[in-house]
């Protein structure tokens, strides 16, 4: 029985799924991300006993991906998401004020920025980007109390989006 269905047979035109463990995104912990099959699809490595906060994203193959690192001494919770060639990826920063919901930026230096709003406590929340959502982020397709999913759209790239919610899940959770 398949959770979720994409929107055509073409693995290009497919959403991805892939299912968190929620307060485990944390420093000091190593876990897999999985895909909507139940199998291994990334591997994050908490590193514990550092200065800042540091989570590394590696693929399947043990080659990293994004290094993602808070920043210290911000007025506003801020974390870096870094490439394995030690480029900014994205900077994700909480607004300010927000009255009803989270609301979180993402600031994307070679592309489009992104927005995201929901309850990002309880792992309820979309992505967006150029005014249209790119993810959503939500414990409603699992059963299991401590997990969660993300569902991303066809042409995004899957561990950036990932990295991002690793992030989001550890500044609202410290």
């Amino acid at each position: 029985m398949r959770l979720f269905s994409g929107r055509g047979d073409n693995e290009e035109e497919k959403r991805h799924i892939y299912r968190m463990y929620e307060k485990l995104v944390s420093i000091g912990d190593d876990y897999w991300i999985e895909n909507e099959a139940g199998e291994r699809a990334f591997y994050v490595d908490g590193k514990a006993l550092r200065i800042r906060d540091t989570l590394i994203f590696r693929d399947l193959m043990g080659n990293d991906l994004y290094k993602i690192t808070g920043k210290l001494l911000r007025i506003r919770d801020t974390m870096d998401i870094k490439r394995a060639d030690d480029g900014l990826a994205a900077t994700v920063k909480k607004d300010l004020i927000n009255i009803l919901r989270d609301k979180w930026r993402v600031e994307i230096p070679d592309g489009h920025d992104m927005e995201i709003r929901g309850n990002i406590l309880d792992h309820e929340y979309e992505i967006e980007s150029e005014g249209r959502k790119i993810a959503e982020v939500s414990k409603k397709w699992f059963r299991l109390r401590d997990t969660y999913g993300v569902e991303i759209e066809p042409g995004q790239d899957n561990a950036l989006i990932l990295a991002i919610a690793a992030a989001l899940d550890q500044m609202s959770h410290d």
